[in-house]
């Protein structure tokens, strides 16, 4: 048993051979592989420092620990199933190079603190591709927000016209979603990027080592505060999934819309053939596919999510192999979400949007509605008097198949004399966007702040 399993001696059976299979992680653990290189240089460069190594013999292991990095990218690296997992494949063949120098490396350190630093060194990396990706996905949709500030459309609430917008507003809207997105993934690598290296198994190590010199090395952020907490805390992986969930509910809500609006019911916007599909049997289709499918692979980083927020619940301390079971739904959820902000990006800048039929769909809703009940309360009637009167004169113009800006002077003064004929220019669809300057608003200095703002933000991205 000794001769195949590096923990083997105090065992006298050989592991059953589905026992092997079941218990693997080197299937997918593999790909810690350039962290676990990582670290075990950074140990090795630390205890050669606090004299548990020689200079010469940690340059040895850092020489094997390159050619088996070399080995393993070039692809003629052996992973061998009975050695478990990344660390314990990685050792074997650096013994077999190094000879048994190769066993010096694991002084003072555990799997359970190994495979902690390599996970944390592996969503840190990851979450700062997020960030770039999804600054890449704002940028885009603020290029397509500043092409289109003219541009006016129904603003809805409860899926019903509700006041008219500029799309740029609309757009804008989502840019916010995804710099929060952006900002939380920067806010999760900040606790990630913590070594947990010299927590050993659990109580830490009884070598002076000096775990502060491999995060330096490493460019973490700190050392762990207490072993036990350092070798059993997952929250890094389960925060970094969270992330990766509120980016599939906004990208999920962006997918919505784009499925509406390439209705021909709504006719907003005109899919680009590259980011749509057809039909077999209709030859007419253009189906948005590509956002039917992000909206349903959402679904699946939340399993993920809830995979590991019920794998936690019920450990206790410190390290137990459960935690084998928090890498496939990380690494899952990861290859969905950048998938997916790549995509989309791509996909915003090639939408073609309609002006005609999305200034046309205000007409249909009586959107300037709360503009006349306004435009009454500047004349000085209460506004729960301007919104009844306002309400009177929308049942009248839809019984006539009319707008308000449709009806004539003497019909909107049917409704109450304060009305002149200055409520025309009140009632225009431009004139509600322009007047809605407040901070956030849909005003088109308002806009130019956001689009400003957020080119602003996008700077540390450039």
């Amino acid at each position: 048993m000794s001769e195949t399993k590096m923990w083997g001696g105090r065992f006298a059976a050989k592991t059953a051979a589905s026992v092997e299979d079941y218990t693997s992680s080197q299937q997918y653990d593999r790909a810690l592989y350039a962290e676990d290189i990582s670290g075990s240089i950074a140990h090795a460069h630390m205890m050669a420092k606090q004299g548990v190594l020689t200079a010469e013999e940690a340059e040895t292991l850092v020489n094997g620990l390159n050619s088996v990095r070399e080995e393993i990218e070039s692809g003629v690296f052996v992973w061998k199933k009975e050695l478990e997992d990344v660390h314990m494949n990685i050792e074997a063949r650096l013994t077999e190079i190094v000879g048994p120098l190769g066993g010096k490396l694991h002084t003072g350190r555990s799997r359970n603190d190994q495979v902690a630093l390599d996970f944390r060194l592996h969503v840190t990396r990851r979450m700062r591709e997020w960030q770039h990706l999804l600054a890449h996905l704002v940028e885009s949709i603020v290029a397509r927000a500043d092409e289109n500030r003219s541009v006016i459309l129904p603003g809805c609430t409860h899926m019903q016209p509700a006041q008219p917008v500029s799309l740029a507003h609309h757009l804008l809207a989502y840019a916010q979603m995804f710099r929060r997105d952006s900002e939380r993934a920067a806010d999760c690598e900040k606790r990630a990027n913590v070594s947990p290296l010299g927590a050993a198994a659990l109580a830490g190590t009884t070598y002076a080592f000096e775990p502060s010199a491999v995060a330096e090395e490493l460019g973490m952020n700190g050392v762990f505060a207490n072993s036990m907490d350092a070798v059993s805390d997952r929250d890094f992986v389960v925060e970094a999934v969270f992330t990766g969930s509120m980016v599939m509910a906004h990208l999920s809500r962006l997918c919505e819309e784009i499925i509406l609006w390439s209705n021909p019911a709504f006719g907003f916007i005109k899919l680009p053939d590259a980011f749509a599909t057809g039909s077999s049997i209709m030859p007419q289709k253009k189906n948005p596919d590509v956002a039917e499918l992000m909206r349903g692979k959402t679904g699946r980083v939340y399993g993920a999510l809830n995979t590991l927020m019920t794998l936690i619940k019920g450990l206790p301390l410190a390290y137990n192999r459960d935690m084998q079971e928090d890498k496939e739904p990380f690494f899952d959820a990861d290859r969905t979400v950048r998938a997916s902000v790549s995509i989309m990006a791509d996909m915003m800048a090639e939408l073609g949007f309609d002006a005609e039929r999305m200034r046309a769909a205000c007409a249909r809703g009586y959107l300037n509605a709360t503009e006349l009940a306004d435009y009454l309360a500047s004349k000085g009637l209460p506004f729960r008097q301007a919104h009844h009167v306002t309400g009177n004169a929308v049942g009248y113009a839809e019984k006539q198949g009319k707008g308000l800006e449709d009806l004539t002077l003497e019909e909107l003064r049917e409704f109450s004399e304060l009305i002149e004929a200055d409520v025309f220019e009140a009632l225009a669809y431009e004139t509600a966007v322009a007047r809605r300057e407040t901070s956030g608003g849909t005003g088109p200095n308002s806009v130019s702040r956001q689009i400003s703002d957020l080119r602003e933000w996008l700077g540390q991205y450039a």
